[in-house]
């Protein structure tokens, strides 16, 4: 068995990333069904599905393949969304070296409030100083502009797309296979990354104060 891939909680001015747990599963069904209009090409639960959908990223994560988070909206208290570390690579003489963030996704309110641009720096920042990662990759079905356009808003450069590279979760197409845009940050570029990153959230925090 793989060790165990752990995510420790990481909390920001907005948004604290908490271990997934069953204890998040009321909010995160409330939340997953306010819009679901966002998540054509992504993997949401519906409200009755929250906990196997977290019984799955647990077994993920026994497998040590996955750290899953849930997001709480620090002005509320309440989980509205998921994130997660996925797909660590590893070389014998090296350790771990690159890592995934993805399964994220948000609740409608949540979306837009810079939740997800703190997230990003939070995950980010621990894979590159606590994992000592040389690169963060994330991935989107090709065919969703949305988050195409929200993982480049966060500093990740387009690498290519990926050919028929993973299942795809739009409706109706069960057995059917995605390609997949694939993104990432590296070391070299990552101070940079950060420093956009503060930037921007401090640009969303002044237009907070203004309203």
């Amino acid at each position: 068995m793989e060790p165990l891939l752990k995510g420790p909680v990481l909390q920001g001015d907005r948004v604290r990333l908490e271990p997934l747990e069953h204890r998040h599963a009321p909010d995160l069904a409330a939340a997953a069904e306010e819009d679901r209009d966002p998540y054509r090409f992504t993997w949401v639960p519906r409200a009755g599905e929250v906990h196997d959908y977290i019984d799955q990223q647990l077994e993920r994560h026994a497998q040590g393949r996955l750290a899953p988070y849930a997001q709480i909206d620090l002005a509320t208290g309440r989980a509205v969304g998921a994130t997660a570390f996925w797909d660590p690579r590893s070389l014998p003489d090296r350790g771990l070296y690159a890592i995934e963030v993805g399964f994220t996704w948000l609740a409608a309110s949540a979306q837009g409030t810079g939740l997800n641009t703190e997230a990003k720096l939070l995950l980010f920042r621990h894979a590159f100083t606590a994992f000592g990662v040389e690169r963060v990759d994330l991935k989107t079905d090709a065919r969703n502009a949305r988050s195409r356009a929200a993982i480049e808003a966060v500093g990740a450069t387009f690498e290519g797309v990926l050919r028929n590279w993973s299942r795809s979760w739009a409706p109706g197409e069960d057995g059917r296979l995605r390609d997949s845009a694939i993104f990432s940050i590296t070391r070299p570029e990552w101070l940079e990354v950060e420093a956009a990153l503060e930037e921007r959230l401090a640009r969303i925090s002044e237009r907070a104060d203004r309203t």
